[in-house]
């Protein structure tokens, strides 16, 4: 039998996958990163992105659509 346990909620994104929801290449994603464009999580050499602040700052910087 199949335990149904509840999946954990994914709290941070790795780059690959960060640049795959944003749908940006990773080479984009770390110039980004670099310039300090994008909020990211340093976890001693990892680089991680926070699901619920990318969430937020996509919506900070949602551009034209609305007049």
């Amino acid at each position: 039998m199949n335990s149904s346990t509840p999946a954990k909620p994914l709290l941070l994104l790795t780059p690959q996958q960060a640049a795959d929801a944003l749908a940006i290449s990773p080479r984009k994603l770390w110039a980004m990163t670099a310039s300090g464009e994008i909020p990211h999580v340093r976890l001693g050499r990892c680089v991680r992105y926070p699901v619920d602040v990318l969430q937020r700052w996509i919506e900070e910087n949602k551009k034209g659509g609305e007049r």
